[in-house]
This record gives C-alpha cells, sequence and structure tokens, in this order.
C-alpha cells in the first residue's frame, strides 16, 4: 500500500539559461508555469489548509525552471516564509552569466537570506560540458558561482551524471574541481531517463566502465542507490516503493481551476491519477520477467529502471496514460 507522505506545490516560472541533453523538465524555452503572484496566493492558501487538515503531510513549495527569478530576495524570502527546504538549498544550474564580481553579490544575497548550502552540476570538463549544457562559457560560469560561494560561506557540492561518453574524464574533473574551486564535495550518479534524460539511454553507463575508474571515484557514488541490472534483478524487492510525494504543478492551463478547488479534494484528484497510472502496468518484478536482462551490466536507480520496464511495456502494448511522472505537470513521485 502506498502511503502519501508529502505535498510539493511547484510553479515553473522562471526561464533557465541552458538547454541540456539532461533535463528533468525537457525546458524548451517556454515557462509552463503561472504567474507568481497566483502562484504564491495558492501556495499560502494550501499551507494554511494543510496545517490544519493535513499536519501529518509535509509540505513545501518551489519554483523553476531555474532559481533566475527577477524579485529573487522576494522569492527566498516567501520560500523562507512558507517553509519551503528550498530555501536553504539551491540547485543553482541554469543561471545568468555573471563576471566574478557579480557572482560574489550573488552569493552575498544568498548568505544574507539564509542559504545555507549551493549544488550544481557539471557534465565533464569544460568543452564537453558546455556542448552538453548547450551554452557557452557554462562550465567557468559555474566555477566562479562555486568560488564565490565557497568564499561566502556557503556549503557547495557538485553532482556528476557518469556516462560512457563522459566516465573518462572524470578523475581529471574531480581533481580540476577542488582545485579551481576550494570544493571537495563531488558525487557521481547514474543520470536517468526522465524528461529530456531518455537521449542518454544510448550512453548509459556499464557496470564495468564504472569498476574500471579509480577506487577513491568510485567511492563518490551511492552503489545502494545505482546497481547494474543484474544485481536489481537478483533481488527484484530491493528498493521497494512505499510511499510517494504529491506534485501540484501549477500552470497556465490549471491555475483558474485549482484556485477554486477544495484542496482536499486536489490530494484525492492527484492520488487517483497515481494510482491509475501505475494500475494500468504489471509489477516491477513481473516487469523484470518479461524484460530484465539477468546479465545486463547498465547501471539504474531502481526508480529508472522501474521506468525503463514500463516504457518497454507501454511500447509493446500501445498504452498512453497520463504520465504522472512528467514532471511539468501534476502527479507525484514514488520511493
Amino acid at each position: 500500500m502506498i502511503k502519501t507522505e508529502s505535498v510539493l506545490v511547484q510553479d515553473l516560472c522562471v526561464p533557465c539559461g541552458c538547454a541540456c541533453r539532461y533535463c528533468l523538465l525537457s525546458w524548451d524555452g517556454k515557462c509552463v508555469g503561472a504567474e507568481w503572484g497566483r502562484g504564491t496566493a495558492f501556495a499560502l492558501r494550501m499551507r494554511d489548509w494543510m496545517a490544519e487538515n493535513r499536519e501529518e503531510l509535509d509540505y513545501s513549495f518551489t519554483f523553476g525552471y531555474s532559481m533566475e527569478h527577477p524579485r529573487l530576495r522576494e522569492a527566498l524570502r516567501f520560500l523562507r516564509d512558507i517553509g519551503s527546504p528550498q530555501a536553504e538549498y539551491l540547485q543553482c544550474d541554469g543561471m545568468r552569466m555573471r563576471d566574478a564580481a557579480q557572482c560574489r553579490d550573488l552569493a552575498a544575497l544568498f548568505a544574507e537570506e539564509g542559504v545555507r548550502k549551493l549544488n550544481f552540476t557539471l557534465y565533464g570538463l569544460g568543452e564537453y560540458h558546455d556542448r552538453f549544457a548547450g551554452r557557452r562559457g557554462d562550465f567557468e560560469q559555474i566555477l566562479r558561482m562555486m568560488r564565490a560561494g565557497e568564499e561566502a560561506g556557503l556549503e557547495i557540492s557538485v553532482g556528476v551524471p557518469l556516462t560512457e561518453e563522459n566516465a573518462c574524464q572524470a578523475e581529471a574533473l574531480c581533481k580540476l574541481v577542488p582545485e579551481r574551486t576550494g570544493c571537495g564535495k563531488i558525487s557521481l550518479r547514474v543520470p536517468h531517463s526522465e524528461g529530456r534524460g531518455v537521449s542518454l539511454d544510448g550512453v548509459r553507463l556499464r557496470e564495468s566502465t564504472f569498476e574500471g575508474l579509480p577506487v577513491d571515484l568510485r567511492a563518490r557514488m551511492n552503489r545502494a542507490v545505482f546497481r547494474p541490472e543484474r544485481e536489481w534483478l537478483a533481488d527484484p524487492s530491493l528498493g521497494e516503493e512505499r510511499g510517494r510525494m504529491l506534485i501540484v504543478s501549477l500552470r497556465r492551463d490549471n491555475i483558474a481551476r485549482y484556485e477554486t478547488m477544495d484542496p482536499g479534494a486536489l490530494i484525492d484528484e492527484i492520488e487517483a491519477l497515481d494510482e491509475a497510472y501505475y494500475a494500468a502496468f504489471p509489477s516491477f518484478a513481473e516487469l523484470a520477467v518479461r524484460y530484465g536482462r539477468g546479465d545486463g551490466e547498465e547501471m539504474f536507480s531502481r526508480r529508472d529502471l522501474f521506468a525503463h520496464y514500463r516504457a518497454a511495456y507501454g511500447k509493446e502494448f500501445s498504452l498512453s496514460p497520463y504520465d504522472v511522472t512528467d514532471e511539468r505537470q501534476s502527479g507525484s513521485r514514488r520511493f
């Protein structure tokens, strides 16, 4: 039995400066989110209703596609006032280009507004990263912002999505970043295939490639989360999903209806969408029998492998249910 544990309200109303091959939200240059004022008004009403009626659920509000809000200080204060975790932890990819002084000013603003942690994504060394992110100079921009964050006393971390294409750059990258920025908190992960991430399926990291990396690099990846397919198939119950987060995505095409809905009815609606979607597919264990490769060395998270199998099943049987895993729209994230 899947249990709802939290509700996230999001407003995708801020542009992103990049066009990454690996984009959960499939950014295409057009914001789908509701107007900021309407979004924040809805978020406040939802928070107050949940505090009175569903206090057992965690609640948060966020915005995207990037953190480059035109009234950033005001937006950060709203996040803090509403109790959103994003008020302290910012994912800083896709922000506008800044010189060193401007990066220091931004880092100072973050510190003044109570931000404690900044996270960045690097896809490889400079030229490769810039091509992957779709913006010339993005690699150096990230390093500038990381240095500024370190100087401002913020906690800086970097995630590197590892593929067959860029694994050969990982060792040099993990040496360069601390040398240039002072940041040593670098984690490796296997990129998901959600959104535009599906374009990376052809270069998905293989176990043999990963095991060929130096020991200190391998230690930067959580092997309990990212495993070769053969390991997941050896025990299909590993990482079984028991909880879910509901995502209320405030969009131009739904905000008017959401504003008039009872929040409890909206929660019920999204839970029903979640259940209908997963009911359309066999269980992970059943799909693994049908599509799994017992000797598969491509590496996945369990969530991503389950999605991989559902995609195969949907293609075989021409299924196209409302996709609750498309995080541009209201849906859910199971865990």
